[in-house]
């Protein structure tokens, strides 16, 4: 599990929740004015801090800081394989969290300009390779169009 590259573990929750027939994922939007990943797309996580058991841990402890969504709100489901940033340098390490549609997000306002639930059909039929830039060099990365909602890597 750490074969991903990366000097920093961190985790993230990718919330997933039937609505209308459809899966969908939560993401945040971070602000903007933020000096790291500002107006970037994500999953909610982030850092593996002290008190944090596991990084499972980590996952559900940033998800509830981001969107006040709470662990016990979330039946973990799986774990993907971590995988490592090119511009943070970060090992990222992907669970999974089936939750019930409807959920009322409390965001963490210094941080989550947004709470974004897509459609992973919308996400699939958003799916192109493209070159982004990354500290001066370009790299080939997923990236994913749903409405006026761009999430790469």
């Amino acid at each position: 599990m750490m074969d991903a590259p990366g000097s920093t573990d961190a985790a993230v929750l990718i919330p997933i929740f039937e609505h209308d027939g459809e899966l969908h994922a939560v993401f945040t939007e971070r602000r903007a004015d933020l000096r790291r990943h500002g107006g970037e797309i994500s999953f909610p996580g982030g850092r593996q801090d002290l008190p944090d058991e596991d990084l499972r841990a980590t996952a559900l402890r940033e998800a509830e800081e981001e969107t006040g969504l709470p662990p016990d709100a979330v039946e973990l489901v799986g774990a993907l394989p971590p995988t490592g940033t090119f511009v943070t340098s970060y090992r990222i390490h992907p669970f999974v969290g089936i939750i019930e549609p409807g959920h009322e997000w409390v965001l963490q306002p210094t941080e989550v300009e947004a709470v974004l639930e897509l459609s992973l059909p919308a996400l699939v039929r958003g799916y192109e390779a493209k070159r982004l830039w990354g500290k001066g060099v370009p790299f080939k990365t997923p990236t994913y169009t749903v409405d006026d909602h761009f999430v790469w890597g």
